[in-house]
């Protein structure tokens, strides 16, 4: 895939939620800290409550400034009320904030564990960085809707009520500009919300293209250097960060028309009350302190109004986000339960019967009716040309895909009856490119077999002579290998995978072209030591070296997603054209590592 393709890949049109379902998926995240989140609200609404009585005091100290009254009395309320309303605030404000973590914490741990559990096809079909993002950006913009947005239209929309409520007990006509104003700007900004939404998600849809792009060079780092295309592969990350910067801004571009209208309801409000009640207060309607305490609501109305807004714009914002890890909950997962102990012993047998299998339905089938039968302990080699489907093979056993036709059985039953944690804890495999993950040596020795002990971790380091090569690291096996086992030789990875799939003790064993980058001595030793676990293990291996393959005890000659022909080295040559051609040149064709395999 280049560049420029794993970009447009993940750049369809944002999905959208309907309103309830977007409050539906909002309140699950939501609902765990209820409690937490009404005790912020409740000491936020008291700091508002004190702030409702501050324009009361003013009008009584402009009644006083009248008398000969002393206003000490009232200063020191005053006084008292905002110091009390500003801590109540604050610390409502810490519970909130601290809510909000915890539910970002919260969702990523649910999120994290839904990806780890989806089914192969599904992350074939998506970008990982795009998953990435959503668990990192998108749970981040989570926290401003769960809490803040919800809270914020909650003491916010109360604390309006309250203020409208005291102001129409202060004057009914200067109550109707207010609102008139209020109402009249509220609709624009109205308009504007939805764009905040989209602008927000096809941002983040672009920052999920920046992890995508990111990935893809990291992960071929190497290749990207030696091929020059730093430039390149800089002008695509550009491209993509540039995309979320343009509509980042035109998020903020709509955020900021909805702030400023605020500021403009208010000052227009302002304005407005401030010439009609002049005129009442000359007319004798109200008094000069009444105008001065509506004056004052009306300035306290902007707390609550933007909180309002607020709310409306960090919904749109979350909303969004909301959409993004919907959309990725939804992705098809495993369903896996604890292994149980009494899943079998012994080596198990693995039977193929007419299986047909695409990986996808736009593409063409990989395999056309494969069977054979593979009764217990021993070798069985696979071989044939490139896209035979051999291994094909191994990711039907493994269950990684699941066959269109036909039926595989181990140990006699349907693989579709096994629990999947049973049979994968029966099963040790060894990919084409022997992946080694980040960590320590040791660490990735035990991936499979946590429990392992240092005994029998010591015997598999001889057995997959990586003894020495222990014995030369600086820290042993507490040396950390770097991403994707960089520190290491294509040999010394293909040896860490082979050790980690024996150390699990498998029934059956998969191997595919595992010992393809090991020198002729570590080979010849591997294929001993291959040969000893067969004798009590079933081992299937994909091979393309013809010293492996004789010494296998039946193979499985494989061409066009068809078996053609199983036998033994010596009666396949004499029986079988492919087979003789392939061993007669000394080298097996290997399969590419994507499409038909």
């Amino acid at each position: 895939m280049t560049a420029e393709a794993a970009v447009e890949a993940t750049a369809d049109t944002p999905v959208r939620l309907p309103a309830r379902e977007t409050w539906r998926a909002l309140y699950r995240h939501f609902r765990p800290h209820r409690w937490a989140v009404a005790l912020g609200a409740f000491l936020t609404l008291i700091g508002a409550a004190t702030g409702l009585a501050q324009p009361l005091a003013a009008k009584a100290l402009v009644d006083r400034l009248g008398s000969d009254d002393s206003i000490a009395g009232i200063l020191l309320l005053l006084t008292a009320l905002v110091v009390l309303g500003t801590a109540i605030e604050s610390v409502g404000a810490y519970i909130l904030e601290r809510t909000a973590e915890s539910v970002v914490l919260a969702a990523r741990r649910s999120l994290i564990g839904r990806l780890l559990r989806l089914r192969l096809p599904e992350v074939e079909r998506t970008q990982p960085g795009d998953l990435m993002s959503r668990v990192t950006s998108d749970t981040t913009l989570l926290r401003a809707v769960t809490t803040q947005s919800i809270v914020s239209a909650a003491t916010g929309g109360l604390a309006f009520l309250a203020t409208i409520v005291m102001m129409g007990l202060m004057d009914a006509v200067l109550l109707g500009v207010t609102l008139g104003v209020i109402v009249l700007i509220g609709g624009a900004v109205a308009l504007v919300m939805p764009k905040i939404a989209q602008a927000t998600q096809r941002s983040q849809m672009a920052v999920g293209e920046i992890s995508t792009v990111l990935e893809r060079a990291f992960g071929a780092f190497r290749t990207v250097k030696a091929s020059g295309a730093e430039e390149r592969e800089t002008a695509v990350v550009s491209k993509a960060a540039r995309e979320a910067w343009r509509h980042g801004i035109r998020s903020a571009k709509w955020q900021s028309v909805a702030w400023s209208s605020v500021g403009l309801a208010v000052q227009v409000s302002f304005l407005a009350v401030l010439g009609i009640g002049g005129a009442r207060v000359a007319s004798g309607a109200i008094s000069v302190s009444t105008l001065v305490a509506f004056l004052l609501f009306l300035f306290y109305l902007i707390d609550p109004v933007s909180r309002l807004v607020e709310a409306a714009s960090q919904y749109q914002v979350g909303s969004a986000a909301i959409a993004r890890i919907v959309e990725a909950e939804r992705l098809e997962t495993e369903t896996l339960t604890p292994p149980s102990k009494d899943a079998g012993t012994g080596p198990a047998s693995v039977v193929f019967e007419d299986v047909t299998f695409r990986y996808r339905e736009d593409l063409p089938y990989v395999h056309h009716g494969v069977s054979f039968v593979v009764p217990g302990a021993g070798m069985t080699a696979f071989v044939g040309p490139s896209g035979a489907g051999k291994t094909t093979v191994f990711g039907l056993i493994e269950r990684f895909y699941e066959a269109d036709g036909g039926r595989i059985a181990v140990d006699g039953k349907d693989i579709r009856d096994w629990p999947l944690a049973d049979l994968r804890a029966a099963i040790g495999y060894v990919e084409q490119d022997a992946p080694v993950l980040a960590g320590t040596l040791r660490e990735n020795l035990v991936f499979a077999a946590p429990d392992a002990s240092e005994e029998q971790i010591r015997d598999v380091l001889v057995r997959a002579r990586l003894d020495v090569l222990v014995e030369r690291l600086p820290d042993g096996l507490e040396t950390v290998v770097g991403h994707r086992g960089s520190k290491l030789s294509g040999g010394e990875r293909q040896r860490v995978a082979i050790a980690r799939a024996l150390l699990r003790r498998p029934r059956l064993l998969l191997l595919d072209e595992a010992t393809s980058q090991l020198d002729a001595v570590n080979e010849m030793a591997l294929r001993d030591v291959v040969a000893e676990v067969s004798r009590n293990v079933t081992v299937l291996v994909v091979a393309h070296r013809l010293s492996t393959v004789t010494l296998a005890d039946r193979i499985v000659v494989m061409d066009a997603g068809k078996v053609r022909a199983v036998g033994t080295h010596g009666e396949l040559v004499a029986a079988d054209p492919l087979y003789g051609e392939l061993a007669a040149t000394q080298f097996l064709a290997t399969a590419p590592s994507g499409g038909a395999r």
